[in-house]
């Protein structure tokens, strides 16, 4: 039985998504009666379909009795994280014809990296770049040749991507292949504080770069628990990836059988018709979202979430996840929400102990369907290799280190990391669980700025004492596409550090490294869409509470009811690098809290 809250919240989402999801299904319906089977396709499509092959694969793909599968893939050599992928197709495909089946490389997708972009005028194609990996999926898997995928992908915006073009392919089966962590490099603690003295001018970029060079220094993913790492934690949650293989490093023996094992356990739930639709329900997205509020995960996913249900004709909104959030504990302290890395979190037990504490305290829906066949309880084990294969058994019962991966009884905090914030500039949200009690209610005027750079520039220039909120306005998605503000942390954490009172409200995005600093995120209606945030002006008195979750402008009503926005020129911002192409993204997105999507346009 699941708890009343949770059961609540899951409820009002079925009731909410009634029309939306039906429709959805009606269409997987009617996917699955058709057939997206080789046997529809003429003689002349089969040929070009597989005229590539060996001629065992041509042998076996001109009939119709042998699955084949498809492997669509964001592998590039550039992103640390998605360079072992290399090497994961030709695994697939001896593992494909080990149970009797083909595997073809059906598609690649873009995959770009945030922290590559931090700060650049790419990152303001960003979070668009997730609708394209969608589009990208869904060109991949339009041949009519599969039966199934595998879909290799880790980063930001790639997994939401790739789940939204799975749900337009929701009639297959799917699983997701996670590629692992590197190493643990320089501790995050001692990164954070090199940062912080670049930022205060008592070092070089020569010494910022090598402790940089020393975080970010092998192939898989970085090892802070940004929304990368947060991805890998919900796929799993959601039952969408085997138990168990988010967080087993590249080149590690056991990461290759995992890899292996995702080809078998797609070969069973393809032969058992279990679909993609079938396992991506309310339920399902409750329990990603539990996940994200029981780790203190990033705040992209109250974005990615959002559209990834959307796609599959569920609407979830930013009151869902603080209603889930106030009764999920906070389990972990992972950087940068604590110093501890998503190594350290695997050796204290990891996935199994997290799933299994909120399975015991009824956090979690265990009637769901996965791609590994069984409910979620199945998600308390533990892969192992056997024979130089994975396989499972019962997972450790306890955490091995509580400073990184709490007892339930005895959790971080009463409540998950989430909190709704609203008042007389919108809705937004705040993530409590990286910010120190004492920093997270702040009343101060406000400085306005509409550029990261601008506010870095007033630093420097040391204009920035006294207490003050910085009020970052024309971010949103339709502005200039939402770019993640990650480099406001270090000069906002050194004046906290001074003493002073800051906070940062936005209806941009802060990456999902960003912490310490209270920061009311993703206000929505955005600047651009007549959003009140617009109306501030240096000297406003701002409310930033994250402790009651409201955010506020103390200003006389008579005066805010005759303020008009004032709209700066943001046609800098709408060319070069590639923004010009955009310019239908951002004027067809979603608003945030319907997941700033160009391709769902607020309707499922």
């Amino acid at each position: 039985m699941v708890h009343k809250a949770i059961a609540e919240v899951t409820e009002r989402i079925a009731a909410r998504s009634r029309d939306s999801r039906a429709r959805y299904l009606k269409h997987m319906d009617e996917a699955t009666q058709h057939g997206v089977t080789r046997a529809h396709l003429g003689c002349s499509n089969l040929a070009h379909g597989f005229a590539a092959c060996g001629p065992s694969d041509k042998q076996d793909l001109a009939g119709s009795a042998k699955k084949n599968f498809a492997i669509v893939s964001a592998y590039n050599d550039m992103l640390s994280a998605h360079q072992p992928y290399e090497r994961f197709p030709t695994i697939i495909k001896h593992a494909a014809h080990a149970v009797g089946a083909v595997a073809q490389f059906a598609g690649g997708v873009p995959a770009m990296c945030d922290g590559v972009t931090q700060g650049q005028p790419g990152m303001e194609l960003s979070l668009f770049s997730r609708d394209v990996i969608a589009m990208a999926t869904a060109v991949a898997l339009s041949h009519n040749m599969f039966d199934g995928a595998l879909m290799l992908g880790i980063c930001d915006k790639i997994v939401p991507g790739l789940l939204m073009g799975a749900a337009a392919f929701g009639h297959l089966p799917v699983v997701f292949v996670p590629g692992g962590p590197m190493p643990s490099g320089i501790p995050n603690k001692e990164k954070a504080r090199v940062r912080e003295d670049f930022a205060a001018g008592k070092i070089g970029q020569d010494k910022l770069l090598e402790a940089e060079a020393a975080s970010y220094h092998a192939p898989g993913t970085c090892t802070f628990y940004g929304t990368a790492n947060t991805n890998q934690m919900m796929v799993e949650l959601m039952g969408l990836q085997l138990p168990g293989s988010s967080f087993v490093n590249p080149g590690d023996k056991l990461r290759d059988a995992l890899t292996r094992a995702a080809v078998t356990h797609l070969a069973a739930r393809a032969s058992e018709g279990v679909r993609f639709c079938d396992m991506l329900d309310e339920r399902a997205v409750v329990n990603g979202v539990v996940g994200l509020c029981a780790t203190g995960g990033s705040t992209n996913h109250t974005l990615h979430i959002v559209a990834v249900a959307r796609a599959a004709g569920i609407r979830i909104d930013w009151s869902d996840f603080a209603d889930i959030s106030a009764v999920v504990p906070l389990l972990t302290r992972i950087y940068p929400n604590g110093d501890a890395d998503v190594n350290a979190f695997q050796q204290a037990g990891g996935m199994a102990v997290l799933a299994r504490q909120l399975l015991e305290k009824d956090l979690l829906h265990e009637n769901v369907r996965t791609v590994f066949g069984t409910g979620l309880e199945g998600y308390t084990q533990a892969p192992r290799l056997d024979g130089g294969e994975a396989a499972w058994g019962e997972g450790p019962r306890a955490s091995g280190d509580t400073s990184v991966l709490a007892d339930i009884a005895s959790p971080f905090d009463s409540h998950g990391g989430l909190r709704l914030m609203q008042g007389n500039l919108g809705r937004a949200i705040f993530k409590t669980s990286a910010v120190r009690p004492e920093h997270r209610v702040v009343e101060a005027p406000a400085r306005v700025f509409t550029s990261q750079q601008a506010l870095q520039e007033a630093f420097k220039r040391g204009e920035l004492g006294g207490d003050f909120v910085a009020v970052l306005a024309w971010q949103g998605p339709a502005a200039i596409g939402m770019p993640e503000l990650h480099k406001l942390t270090p000069p906002l954490s050194v004046l906290q550090g001074l003493g002073q009172k800051v906070a940062l409200l936005t209806d941009g995005r802060m990456s999902g490294a960003s912490g310490r600093i209270p920061a009311a995120i993703h206000v929505t209606p955005e600047c651009a869409h007549g959003g009140p945030l617009a109306k501030v002006r240096d000297g406003d008195i701002i409310l930033v509470d994250g402790e009651r979750g409201i955010i506020e402008a103390k200003v006389d009503a008579a005066e805010w009811a005759k303020r008009t926005p004032s709209a700066p020129d943001l046609s800098a911002h709408h060319s070069g690098s590639g923004r010009e192409l955009f310019a239908h993204a951002r004027a067809g997105v979603s608003p945030a809290e319907e997941g700033a999507s160009f391709l769902l346009g607020g309707k499922p």
